[in-house]
């Protein structure tokens, strides 16, 4: 899996930073038994779901792959289980 470069984008990296933030705003306020800044929390994480989401959107995140691009990774794999 970590050859495949999955989630290293900046709209995904973005999003990520965003949610945890939010989380951590979410879990200071659930210990601080503050309601209204609980979910001012969860409001950050969906926010930073949003954010990720538009900046894909506009052309941040992972390009989607080409017809060639994807029958090459097909042939590849084909001769390689061939291999084996």
């Amino acid at each position: 899996m970590a050859g495949s470069a999955h989630g290293h984008t900046p709209a995904a990296w973005t999003g990520v930073i965003i949610s945890f933030i939010g989380f951590c705003i979410a879990g200071v306020f659930m210990v601080a038994a503050n309601v209204p800044g609980f979910w001012a929390g969860v409001g950050v994480i969906v926010l930073g779901g949003i954010v990720g989401g538009a900046m894909k959107a506009a052309g941040l995140g992972m390009p989607k792959e080409s017809e060639t691009v994807a029958a090459a990774r097909a042939a590849a794999t084909e001769s390689a289980r061939a291999r084996v």
